[in-house]
């Protein structure tokens, strides 16, 4: 604040290419134009800032006039792997106290969805809410989801996260979210397209703001209705960011597997050799507790498949954090050098 005595904080509510959409009080949005490091491409040139680095949806930012002028530090920030074959980071949301999780009792409903998105909330700080939408459309639900739904919610439960399951359409029924929407807080909806996350906002403004869409009869799959990221204020007194549907979830590599598979890892801990692969090893209590129908082993094949995901993103951002070390030190070498020779500037 000292550098610029003359400028405010305001919040990112919406962002777009060419800038941002910030919000200083309720319902005074306006456009700022963004520092031209946050806009240009990632390694362009000395000055630029990665992907993660540069500000989003529920970002405090300081403002002089329409110019942003610096990114004030977060509290929270939920982040992804970005598509690609470089390692980066993507910006989710932040500043969040809760994520709410939404998948509907369809057929699109995906326990294992479910558990990515978990992963990745937790990475980030923040208290996930598993939100079960389509409720009242539950008893018409193909026979095999509801079985695979109750199962999702023991397993849920012995984690101590909250699960509600609701009709996105009904007022009352979306009240059960409450207790996470008081004033001063933040939340943000994640989930597959045509999960109801659009819905489930316009209820809860109680009214229709957000653009919804039917889903695919043959498969439950819906299309984008959102198409950007937006922090949206509630009467209420809370503040709630819509996404879009994520069809890519890959871990950043910051993650902690053991913490959101716990009962797998206590498991693991009950094992004869301490270097149990839980493959075909004597006195392995994982598959002991596969084969005695205690652990479901699609859970645990998910679990191995996370956690090599997660240790490859762990490796390539070790990389990544060698690599800018050796760039820092061999910049540092060459100023050095032209300083000794031409003399300093």
């Amino acid at each position: 604040m000292a550098e610029h005595p003359k400028a405010r904080p305001a919040r990112v509510v919406e962002q777009h290419r060419s800038g941002y959409i910030v919000s200083d009080g309720p319902d005074h949005g306006f456009p700022v134009e963004s520092l031209p490091e946050w806009q240009r491409p990632p390694g362009y040139r000395k000055g630029t800032v990665t992907i993660d680095q540069r500000p989003g949806v529920g970002d405090w930012l300081l403002v002089e006039g329409r110019k942003a002028v610096a990114l004030l530090p977060r509290r929270s920030a939920i982040k992804r792997g970005a598509a690609g074959e470089h390692y980066q980071q993507q910006l989710i949301a932040a500043n969040v106290d809760t994520v709410f999780v939404v998948c509907g009792l369809d057929a699109d409903f995906n326990p294992r969805r479910i558990e990515r998105y978990l992963l990745l909330v937790r990475g980030g700080g923040v208290e996930p809410v598993v939100v079960l939408t389509k409720a009242d459309q539950a008893e018409a639900a193909d026979a095999e989801v509801l079985p695979d739904a109750m199962a999702a919610l023991v397993e849920l439960a012995a984690q101590g996260v909250a699960v509600r399951a609701v009709n996105a359409r009904d007022a009352e029924s979306v009240a059960a979210l409450n207790p996470w929407l008081q004033p001063g807080c933040t939340a943000v909806l994640v989930g597959s397209s045509g999960a109801g996350k659009s819905t489930l906002t316009n209820t809860l403004l109680g009214t229709e703001r957000m653009k919804t869409g039917e889903v695919r009869e043959n498969d439950s799959r819906g299309r984008h209705t959102t198409t950007h990221r937006a922090l949206i204020p509630l009467p209420t007194g809370a503040c709630l960011i819509d996404t879009p549907g994520m069809r890519e979830l890959k871990p950043t590599g910051e993650e902690d597997v053991a913490e959101n598979f716990s009962d797998v890892e206590a498991l693991a801990e009950k094992c004869r050799f301490r270097d149990c692969k839980h493959a075909r090893e004597p006195g392995c209590a994982v598959r002991e507790a596969i084969e005695a129908g205690k652990l479901d082993p699609q859970r645990f094949a998910n679990y191995l498949k996370l956690s090599d995901e997660v240790a490859g993103a762990a490796h390539r951002l070790a990389h990544r954090r060698a690599q800018k070390a050796e760039e820092k030190v061999a910049n540092k070498s060459l100023s050095k050098r032209l300083d000794e020779k031409y003399g300093k500037h």
